[in-house]
């Protein structure tokens, strides 16, 4: 059973590592025009947050150096992103990041390891550690709604990225065993639910996989969705 739990357990690895690098292309259009235009740097910054809890979470909770590991490189991978944007943004938007990371990045996630190491010791601090990341993830994983919504309006799929839908459900499903059979709760709440919301996303696929709207239309979606697109594209890798 062991070799079954860890072999699962990098299965997941692998699928959450292409999940943390699928904005690469985001970043290699913002290298390339010089600019972050009009996306955003909240989910990415959110994302590092959530990764570096479930790093703690993995590292004080015996048993899950395979969430470790992952989530250490999610963090690396979501500071080289943060890098770039704070490189490339208007000195608004650069503003606006440094602030966000200073209060979430730095001061939320020092103050949640400090209480922790300080006030609670043993199993209370591991499911204090692990509530604090399974609810975060269950936030984050509000942001794919949005784009199911307009799926459902618009009765097109056009501007959701089918893969990203797809390494949603594997990657939810894979971690969703993984917390079966380790039996950690607060691993299953949140990769279930975005089990179930990759699952509804490819749902839709079947549904609304051929289109009939105006060319008028497309082009009035395209530029909604590029926030759309960019949100789920960071948030769907917080599966752990």
């Amino acid at each position: 059973m062991e070799i079954v739990i860890f072999s699962i357990g990098v299965i997941g690895n692998v699928i959450s590592l292409l999940m943390f690098l699928s904005p690469v292309g985001t970043f290699w259009r913002i290298i390339n025009n010089g600019s972050t235009e009009e996306f955003e740097s909240l989910p990415y910054i959110c994302t590092l947050l959530n990764s570096a809890l479930w790093t703690y979470y993995g590292i004080i909770k015996p048993g899950a150096l395979l969430v470790a590991t992952i989530n250490g490189f999610g963090v690396l991978v979501e500071t080289i992103f943060i890098t770039l944007f704070l490189i490339y943004a208007p000195a608004k938007s650069r503003a606006k990041t440094a602030i966000l990371v200073g209060i979430l990045d730095v001061g939320f996630l020092a103050a949640a390891v400090l209480v922790t190491r300080l006030a609670l010791h043993g199993e209370t601090r591991i499911d204090a550690i692990g509530f604090l990341c399974a609810g975060l993830n269950i936030i984050m994983y509000g942001s794919p709604l949005a784009a199911m919504r307009t799926v459902v309006t618009t009765k097109s799929v056009e501007y959701m990225p089918f893969f990203l839908s797809f390494f949603l459900f594997l990657n939810g499903g894979t971690w969703t065993i993984y917390a079966l059979l380790v039996r950690d709760y607060f691993l299953l709440v949140p990769n279930g639910s975005g089990f179930l919301l990759g699952t509804a996303q490819l749902v839709l696929y079947a549904i609304y996989r051929k289109p009939k709207r105006s060319e008028n239309d497309s082009e009035r979606l395209q530029e909604e969705w590029q926030h759309e697109c960019l949100i789920s594209s960071s948030s769907h890798d917080q599966s752990h």
